[in-house]
């Protein structure tokens, strides 16, 4: 007897429907083959699952078994095959019915019968509702973060026992149903504040403008001046993600195993932060049926390098072409992948090599060439696309004494930011953008109202210095949004001037 059981498998964030296929004969010499181009965790499969049917009190026969995963020309990876595989055994020998053709199953068992946790869940809920499946079984731990997707039912599966009395109908389960503010209401709150650093109002201001029109940023200080404090603390002021950012940077987290039972969901904008060491394919994605790599995973949301230029060359150049086109192609041999990668680039970096150089109490020991190479690692190209540049002073004791209390709060800042978006989103809606730093050429010509005396300020700026055209385009889109900041309609002259003043480091270190 041939049996059908339907599956979803994923390339990257794609998935695609497998059919299980079972055939069952009578032989003297009982076998499981598993066909359709396995790996090595599919091939084992068969020592699960002659295990799991075992103690779960079914049988397997004096059979030969052939199991098909079609389509028979693509490889197929990962452990999640073993329940449909299973069911398509236990239905092919008779033992239970075939389910119905319009249910989907994904998950992995342990040898006494249990559905373990895996990675993927919510991009092969989403895949089979695009493939028209009205449900689909998941394991339990999992069940919340596929849960959210509208229009199929996602069925919470505990063990192999739990489905089969579903499949046979003797005690059918209920879809599990979760809502975004449940998931939200549960979930602590962020520890990370701009109330608790001290000092630092230039660079508050910047991450404020950076937050409010998406734009990247460097932050440029001495040891113990607070850079990584004030990155880590910048996604607390961003935007509440939308539902379909959450959904979007939900699935990348899912496929790279990276949600657990307490956070079903990417509900928070990411905050990645890389070291020095990263490798290629830890940054952009990689492995045989590639996982996203730390450009996805920030997708949404900051991706922070700190020491940023004690990263290799090679990996600063990889960052130019996501920053651009907001997307990570990763290329192998029969397909490419494309992961999204629309992210904050935050960048933090010392002056020079020993840290020092301008502190006016603690001396630089570094030659000048030494600081020019230092400053040089970071290319113009990059420097280019990074749209705030924001020097930070050392922090003294009498700062803090003077700044015992607490600061302004992340809460008060986030709604300027929140009022700046929201007219953001308003303006940009027709031309498809969602923030003043992703403007077209196009777009800024034909939105951005500078009156007159700020253009007029603008060129000025522009013959005294040396920068390129796409700085041009910078220092407008930044002070379209201090502008939105502002509440103003129009870019003012002093507008300008506070843009342009956080484009000097270019100029400053001549890199």
């Amino acid at each position: 007897m041939v049996s059908k059981i339907n599956c979803v498998s994923l390339w990257g964030l794609d998935g695609y429907k497998v059919e299980i296929e079972t055939d069952s004969r009578p032989s003297q010499e009982p076998a499981i083959d598993i066909v359709g181009l396995p790996d090595a965790a599919i091939k084992e499969a068969r020592d699960r699952i002659t295990s799991a049917v075992a103690n779960c009190g079914y049988r397997i026969p004096s059979a030969h078994i052939i199991v098909n995963l079609a389509p028979a020309d693509v490889k197929k990876e990962g452990t999640m095959f073993d329940l449909p595989m299973l069911l398509g055994i236990l239905s092919s020998t008779g033992q239970i019915p075939v389910p119905d053709d319009d249910i989907a199953f994904f998950g992995e068992l342990s040898l006494s019968g249990n559905i373990r946790r895996g990675r993927g869940v919510l991009a092969a809920v989403i895949a089979a509702k695009e493939l028209g499946f009205k449900a689909i079984f998941v394991p339990e731990e999992n069940a919340d973060e596929g849960a959210v997707v509208e229009g199929i039912d996602v069925y919470a599966a505990p063990d192999v026992l739990t489905v089969i009395h579903h499949i046979e109908k003797e005690h059918l389960l209920s879809p599990v149903k979760k809502t975004l503010d449940e998931i939200i209401g549960s979930l602590p709150p962020s520890g990370d504040d701009f109330a608790y650093i001290v000092g630092q109002q230039t660079a508050k201001r910047a991450c404020e403008i950076a937050a409010a029109g998406g734009h990247n940023i460097l932050l440029v200080g001495p040891p113990g001046s607070g850079k990584s404090m004030i990155a880590k603390s910048l996604p607390s002021i961003l935007p509440d993600m939308s539902f379909n950012e959450i959904i979007e940077s939900s699935k990348i987290y899912s496929i790279a195993g990276k949600l657990t039972e307490k956070e079903p969901l990417c509900v928070r904008r990411p905050f990645v932060r890389s070291n020095q060491n990263v490798s290629m394919a830890g940054l952009t994605g990689g492995g045989s049926v590639p996982n996203p790599g730390l450009i996805s995973l920030a997708h949404n949301g900051v991706l922070f390098l700190d020491e940023v230029a004690e990263f290799s060359q090679k990996i600063l150049d990889t960052l130019r072409q996501p920053l651009e086109d907001n997307v990570i192609t990763v290329n192998r041999v029969k397909k490419s992948l494309i992961f999204p990668s629309s992210f904050m680039l935050v960048c933090a970096m010392n002056p020079c090599p020993c840290g020092y150089y301008g502190h006016p109490s603690v001396p630089c020991r570094c030659k000048e060439s030494q600081i020019e190479k230092y400053m040089g690692r970071i290319s113009g190209p990059l420097l280019d696309r990074i749209d705030l540049q924001v020097s930070l002073p050392p922090v003294s004791a009498s700062d803090i004494a003077e700044n015992s209390g607490l600061a302004e709060s992340s809460a008060e800042i986030k709604k300027r930011v929140d009022a700046a978006r929201k007219r953001q989103t308003d303006r940009l809606a027709a031309y498809g953008f969602t923030c003043n730093a992703k403007m077209s050429p196009k777009a800024i010509r034909e939105l951005c109202n500078i009156s007159p005396e700020a253009s007029a300020l603008l060129n000025k700026i522009m013959e005294r210095s040396n920068v390129s055209m796409r700085s041009y385009d910078k220092i407008i889109k930044i002070a379209q949004t201090i502008a939105d900041l502002a509440e103003s309609d129009v870019i003012l002259p002093e507008h300008v001037l506070e843009a342009s003043h956080f484009r000097s480091l270019d100029k400053k270190y001549n890199v």
